[in-house]
């Protein structure tokens, strides 16, 4: 195989240098979730939000939580892992919360430099978008809580 003059061909990847590096401290994870649980716990109390957004926000916490955990378990086992991809989309939705409490539990996805960006970038972008979704729905007078997901609970409980 020929290269251009200066073309080194790429290492292996048993080579290549890991993306790792030291992981944040503890305390900036846990204090972020701390500070946005408690802005979220005023904003439902202050503000009326409906019972299911705090609510999704946990089912997908504890379905992310969970996901991080098996791909924990996959990572120690040599197994097949949870694509990235994945875990990234979980937080955006809402997961991001779990997905915290996951990586300090588990001391897992804590010092891959390129993950942690992208994660925190998730972060921010779920916070932004619930901080404008909120702002519409205050603005605008929309109804977050229509009589049939108000009487949702009610309903459940008669099953």
């Amino acid at each position: 195989m020929s290269l251009a003059p200066g073309r080194r061909p790429l290492p292996a990847a048993s080579e290549r240098p890991r993306d790792l590096s030291a992981p944040l401290p503890a305390s900036l994870s846990w204090g972020v979730l701390i500070a946005f649980t408690a802005a979220f716990a005023l904003a439902y109390l202050i503000l009326g939000l409906p019972w299911w957004l705090p609510a999704l926000y946990g089912a997908v916490s504890i379905l992310t939580f969970a996901v991080y955990g098996s791909d924990k378990r996959a990572a120690r086992r040599s197994t097949r892992r949870v694509p990235e991809d994945n875990l990234l989309t979980l937080g955006l939705i809402g997961g991001w919360p779990g997905a915290v409490v996951a990586q300090q539990v588990f001391r897992h996805k804590t010092r891959k430099r390129s993950f942690r960006r992208a994660f925190w970038g998730t972060v921010v972008a779920n916070v932004l978008v619930l901080a404008a979704f909120l702002a519409a729905a205050t603005l605008l007078g929309w109804d977050l809580e229509p009589e049939w997901l108000a009487n949702l609970p009610e309903l459940l409980s008669q099953i």
